[in-house]
């Protein structure tokens, strides 16, 4: 090449990296200009619900929360999109909350649950996938709720309490305001389970009835055959409708002593009005119903051990089959079916499950090999099949569930709703990392690390050390709103999520391994987790800060009264003394192992209040009064022990708050307290 040709080259060479080079440090500057997620943020967040399919699966209908956190309000509202480009409009709109949608069979309604106007509760509506004025289809005093369409398109089945002596919807009205305005509010039982969650039970049982497009007075379904549904959270997943319309199966509740909790998968013949219970046999919880499309099969999961938290495996019944028994599909699979949906062919089913630690898509066949892992990376949630489309929820440590389109070969996903983008875009997430290392019984110990935003390998920084509620349940790639790792990492820590022995995803022998010992292994493993980011160069030993709420919150208790090297802890609805816990919700469930009268040393030994004598640890104790789960006491006893103790320790109280801080304001609140106790004890950023 000519010598003028070569100098002509660099001269064009160096002209675009003239260009390109201002370009690179706008880049830059504009990655700069990127800020840590904030609590204030996360409020500003669009929560997308599950979505579900038009018949021919080319539409998709989600709900779509947004919130006023000032006005400590929420407005849900339906939303139209494309499953092929991701398009999408609004469908309902107004200051209200629209829920549950479910597309009709034949594509033509939309059915959703809302409280709007004169209703006194929540009713049914339906409304055209093109738009329109919704239409009222029920006036339930009692209220509605988990809509699904019959096959005809014509009737829709719900849910609702109602007491069983009264017939009338008239009379049904009459008793819930007798109830709320009389000036003698006891309550009397005489058998447990006496409360759920947040509220007291009472007397009245959850039932379905249907409601025909004509809007007709909806009738009874289930309640003429005396089997009400499972009484402590009945939705949508608890029953499902034949094809034919000739059958529903729902979970129902089998035990009569009140502390042997059994449901159990009941089938209602809609011809004759007879029921049957189909899992007698199994003792343990059967739940999730589903017809095949093709009507020939009905699937659920079941567990198999009374008392415990074994995976949940997927049955299947050939109702086609004269005298044909029930099939494990799972049974040499060691994962738990969190969800399952049949593909529309009817030859395969779609199962959701924890996968050593991520929440992936499996595509199952009837034949019983082991499930195809379809999905890699991310958690997903609200899986929905229909026509050739499977959709779901997407979610991971630094992106929000966002609604996607599944490619069911490979399992690559398509973003379909963008309703967080902009904001999203201003955000500069931390990285996020899986470790394991070796924790107790010599056992792989897998952890998540997120490192600030801005992270610098050449600094030490402080640790958010966060324990997991549960047990029986596992940290995830999972986004969460009440105790976000990008919060916490943006603040200038570095946070980890470990999965201790006990936590689920990793096989049954690794969830059970904690019963009946609570103790023991968690806490190895939270001090071998402790010792592993120890040794790491970028850790700041002497500013480790360890936090946990429920399970994690008896976690942190137990550290408090035992060698740990936290330099202050965190407990957020603490199981502080297992004698007082017996006045949970579940208390009265027996125990799968010993009650605390008949083995006192062993029960004593997984209580963190007998160790009471060597509390040192600064301490912040968080309780909601609401909290039925665990209940409020747990906080307060911890608390004034504490302080007897003389250990610096602060109790935050919210009395219209359960076992989760869920309203803005709340939540807001909580997270500037944590910062405020993790700046006082371990202050942030690298040094």
């Amino acid at each position: 090449m000519r010598k003028s040709a070569i100098l002509g080259l660099m001269g064009l060479i160096m002209g675009f990296a003239g260009l390109v080079q201002p370009a690179l440090a706008q880049t830059a500057k504009a990655a700069d200009a990127k800020g840590p997620m904030t609590p204030e943020l996360m409020w500003k967040l669009q929560r997308v619900g599950a979505p579900s399919l038009s018949p021919d699966g080319k539409m998709t209908v989600v709900p779509v929360t947004r919130f006023d956190a000032d006005g400590d309000r929420s407005f849900t509202s339906l939303w139209i999109v494309s499953v092929e480009s991701g398009a999408a409009r609004q469908l309902t709109s107004g200051d209200g909350n629209d829920l549950a949608p479910i597309w009709s069979p034949d594509g033509k309604w939309i059915a959703f649950v809302s409280k709007r106007g004169s209703d006194s509760a929540n009713q049914l509506y339906v409304i055209a996938p093109d738009g329109g004025e919704a239409r009222r289809l029920t006036a339930v005093p009692t209220g509605v709720s988990a809509p699904k369409w019959f096959p005809d398109s014509q009737r829709i089945a719900f849910i609702t309490s109602v007491w069983k002596d009264l017939t009338t919807w008239d009379d049904q009205a009459k008793r819930l305001k007798e109830r709320a305005t009389s000036t003698m509010q006891a309550q009397v039982w005489d058998k447990a389970p006496i409360s759920y969650w947040d509220r007291f039970l009472d007397d009245r049982q959850p039932h379905l009835y249907a409601v025909s497009l004509s809007g007709e007075a909806p009738v009874t379904l289930t309640q003429p055959a005396g089997v009400p549904l499972e009484f402590r959270t009945p939705g949508a997943e608890d029953y499902d409708i034949a094809p034919d319309g000739k059958e529903i199966a729902f979970v129902g509740e089998s035990d009569t002593s009140g502390i042997r909790p059994n449901a159990d998968i009941y089938v209602l013949d809609l011809t004759t009005g007879t029921v049957r219970n189909q899992t007698a046999a199994n003792l343990a919880a059967d739940q999730e119903p589903h017809y095949s499309p093709d009507g020939r099969y009905l699937s659920w999961t079941s567990n198999v051990i009374v008392g415990a938290a074994d995976r949940l495996r997927v049955m299947l019944l050939d109702r086609e089959s004269t005298g044909a028994g029930v099939r494990d599909l799972s049974a040499n699979w060691d994962w738990s079916a969190a969800e399952v949906i049949w593909n529309p062919d009817s030859k395969a089913l779609w199962v959701v499950a924890e996968d050593r630690p991520t929440r992936r898509v499996f595509r199952m066949e009837l034949t019983g090999a082991t499930p195809r892992r379809i999905t890699r990376e991310g958690d997903f949630a609200g899986i929905a099949s229909a026509g050739r489309s499977l959709v779901g929820l997407h979610a991971s440590f630094s992106s929000p569930p966002t609604l996607v389109r599944i490619d069911q070969a490979t399992g690559q996903t398509n973003q379909l709703s963008r309703f967080n983008d902009a904001l999203l875009a201003n955000v500069k997430m931390g990285q996020v990392d899986s470790v394991s290392y070796r924790g107790g019984n010599g056992a792989n110990i897998q952890m998540w690390v997120v490192k600030p935003p801005n992270f610098d390998a050449s600094k030490k920084y402080p640790v958010m050390f966060l324990l997991h509620g549960g047990p029986h349940v596992g940290i995830t790639d999972q986004w969460s709103y009440r105790w976000n790792a990008q919060v916490f990492a943006g603040w200038g820590y570095v946070t980890t999520w470990h999965n201790f022995h006990g936590s689920s995803g990793f096989g049954d022998a690794f969830t059970d391994a904690i019963q009946p010992d609570w103790v023991t292994l968690p806490y190895q493993d939270t001090l071998a987790g402790a010792d592993y980011l120890k040794a790491q160069p970028w850790v700041d030993g002497d500013r480790m800060i360890a936090a946990g709420g429920s399970y994690g919150g008896y976690l942190a208790t137990v550290l408090l009264g035992r060698p740990h090297p936290f330099k202050a802890l965190i407990a957020h609805a603490p199981v502080y003394n297992q004698y007082s816990q017996i006045g949970a919700d579940y208390g009265a469930t027996r125990n799968r192992y010993f009650e605390a009268w008949e083995d006192p040393a062993r029960f004593q030994a997984i209580s963190p209040n007998m160790m009471a004598a060597n509390f040192v640890t600064p301490t912040l104790v968080i309780h909601g009064q609401q909290d039925l789960r665990v209940p409020v006491n747990h906080g307060i006893e911890l608390f004034n022990t504490l302080q007897k103790r003389g250990v610096p320790s602060r109790l935050i109280y919210y009395p219209n708050e359960n076992h989760w801080i869920l309203r803005p304001q709340n939540s807001l609140f909580w997270y500037g307290e944590v910062k405020k106790w993790l700046e006082t004890y371990a202050p942030p950023g690298g040094k």
